[in-house]
């Protein structure tokens, strides 16, 4: 089984976000989870993403956390 894998700018598109607060969200930890090919190569599975944003689900802004802690 062959996974499709997504280039950082590719991920940032599906995501809605920029590919610099893309990368700054890896720096801090806070990103969806991915796979590092080589010294500059990132790429992401499309269901990381998916996962990823069901995380950040919301009804109310109250419920955000500061800082992505929740």
């Amino acid at each position: 089984m062959q996974t499709e894998l997504l280039k950082p700018a590719e991920a940032a598109r599906r995501l809605g976000v920029s590919k610099s607060y893309l990368a700054q969200l890896r720096v801090q930890g806070r990103s969806p989870t991915f796979i590092r090919l080589g010294a500059r190569a990132i790429r992401y599975r499309p269901e990381d993403l998916d996962t990823w944003l069901s995380a950040r689900s919301a009804t109310s802004t109250s419920a955000y956390a500061p800082g992505g802690a929740q």
